[in-house]
C-alpha cells in the first residue's frame, strides 16, 4: 500500500517525450489499470483507442493544436495517445471516463512512464473531419471524446516539480 501512495504522490504530467515507442507490455499493464477505473454500477461505459500510428496522432495533434489556437504539438512528442471516449446515455458516462484517464496516468507512472491529460477530445470528435476515425473504431453517436492520456519515455534525468499544495484544500467540518 505505501508503494501506491508515493506513486499517487508522486505522479506528474509530462511535457517532453523520447520519440521512441514504449513496448507493448508496458502499454498493456497501462490500460489493464485503466478497464478497473471505478464506473457507476459497474458499467464500464468509457472506450479506450490507442493512437500509436504516427500519422494518424500527428493528424490529430494537428486538429488539437488547431482548436487550442496554436502551431504546436500539443502532445508534446509522445508517441502514444489513448483517447477516452464517455457513454453519454449513462448517467456517470463524463464521471466514468475521467476515473479511466485518472488511472491511465496513475498506472504510467507506475510502470515508469510519462504521461499528460490531453484535453479538446470532445471538440476534436465533433469535427467532421474526424467523423472517418470514429466509424473506423467503431464510436457509437452517443460517444463523447473525454480526453486524451498521452504516454511516453521522459528524456533521461527530468524531474517535475511539485508545486506546494494550496492552502484550504481541505475544509473539515
Amino acid at each position: 500500500m505505501k508503494e501506491t501512495l508515493i506513486d499517487l504522490k508522486n505522479r506528474r504530467s509530462c511535457r517532453k517525450y523520447e520519440a521512441k515507442q514504449i513496448t507493448e507490455e508496458e502499454l498493456n499493464a497501462v490500460l489493464e489499470i485503466g478497464t478497473y477505473a471505478p464506473t457507476g454500477h459497474g458499467t464500464q461505459s468509457p472506450v479506450m483507442v490507442v493512437v500509436q500510428d504516427k500519422a494518424v496522432r500527428d493528424r490529430l495533434s494537428v486538429i488539437n493544436g488547431a482548436i487550442m489556437g496554436a502551431k504546436i504539438d500539443p502532445f508534446y512528442g509522445a508517441p502514444t495517445a489513448v483517447i477516452v471516449f464517455a457513454d453519454t446515455s449513462a448517467p456517470t458516462g463524463r464521471q466514468d471516463a475521467c476515473l479511466v484517464l485518472g488511472n491511465l496516468m496513475n498506472a504510467a507512472h507506475a510502470v515508469g512512464l510519462g504521461s499528460c491529460w490531453i484535453n479538446r477530445a470532445r471538440e476534436m470528435f465533433e469535427k467532421p473531419e474526424l467523423a472517418d476515425l470514429r466509424t473506423k473504431w467503431g464510436l457509437k453517436p452517443e460517444m463523447e471524446g473525454m480526453g486524451i492520456c498521452i504516454l511516453g519515455y521522459m528524456p533521461e534525468g527530468v524531474k517535475i516539480p511539485c508545486k506546494a499544495r494550496k492552502e484550504g484544500y481541505i475544509i473539515r467540518d
